[in-house]
């Protein structure tokens, strides 16, 4: 008898051979437009197609509520609770934006998703060394018309309980002048666990909030925005983050 679940033999020898296939093919096609253009559409279109096929070869059905808070064409920082490293394809699936995140450095040192990120105007940053420019690619980012996804808690969770919000990322908000968008996710981190080799099929919801503006606000103000938005993120998530596992196909 295997000590490895079904889920780990279809996860190592199906589901991982496949995604890097996908991550191959349409990373190269990602950053080959790049050379075209530096606002990156078509590669936020491969990267959303990406999305889909990672959460419709694992089974993932992802509900959405809220999306007709948001205004289309509209540029927003999306910030969101973090479970799970489904959480990026189900956030890039989920909302009809030309979506870019900040993110870690060390994910620029992956082959292909890291050379995508680079080219296609996402913000890597070293968090060791933070730099002044950030604010100034947030700016430009927002002056192209394009919307940030980030996850202020920094890291995922290893039990799916909220931790406290860095405020750093709600400063960089208000000095934009852009609105912020609470994002709570529910059920991802059964998908696939923090530290764990193995996704599972399941259900998850992600509730878009109303957005909160943040012009007229002063920097001194940003550690009661990041509380604001916890608050309503962690209410949202409440009791709905039980374990559902169970096959289907994606939805939006």
């Amino acid at each position: 008898m295997s000590i490895f679940p079904f889920h780990w033999w279809r996860t190592v020898f199906f589901l991982i051979p496949l995604i890097s296939v996908y991550t191959i093919v349409l990373g190269a096609l990602s950053i080959g437009s790049s050379v075209f253009g530096k606002r990156g559409d078509f590669g936020h279109f491969c990267a959303r197609t990406w999305s889909w096929l990672i959460l419709a070869t694992t089974g993932v059905n992802v509900d959405v509520h809220g999306r007709e808070l948001l205004v289309p064409n509209e540029t927003y920082v999306f910030t969101a609770n973090h479970q799970s490293i489904y959480d990026i394809p189900i956030i890039f699936w989920s909302l009809p934006f030309q979506l870019r995140i900040i993110a870690k450095e060390s994910l620029g040192r992956f082959p292909m998703l890291g050379w995508h990120l680079r080219r296609t105007g996402h913000i890597l940053v070293d968090r060791s060394r933070p730099s002044t420019d950030v604010f100034k690619r947030v700016t430009s980012i927002m002056h192209l018309g394009l919307s940030l996804i980030v996850f202020p808690e920094g890291t995922r969770s290893f039990d799916g309980r909220l931790h406290e919000f860095k405020r750093a990322i709600f400063v960089l908000a208000i000095e934009s002048g852009m609105s912020v968008v609470p994002l709570t996710v529910n059920g991802s981190r059964h998908v696939m666990r923090r530290g764990r080799l193995m996704t599972c099929p399941g259900h998850v919801t992600v509730t878009v909030h109303r957005p909160i503006a943040t012009k007229g606000l002063s920097r001194s103000q940003a550690p009661e925005l990041a509380e604001q938005v916890q608050h309503i993120v962690a209410t949202a998530l409440g009791s709905g983050d039980v374990e559902r596992t169970q096959g289907g196909m994606v939805t939006k």
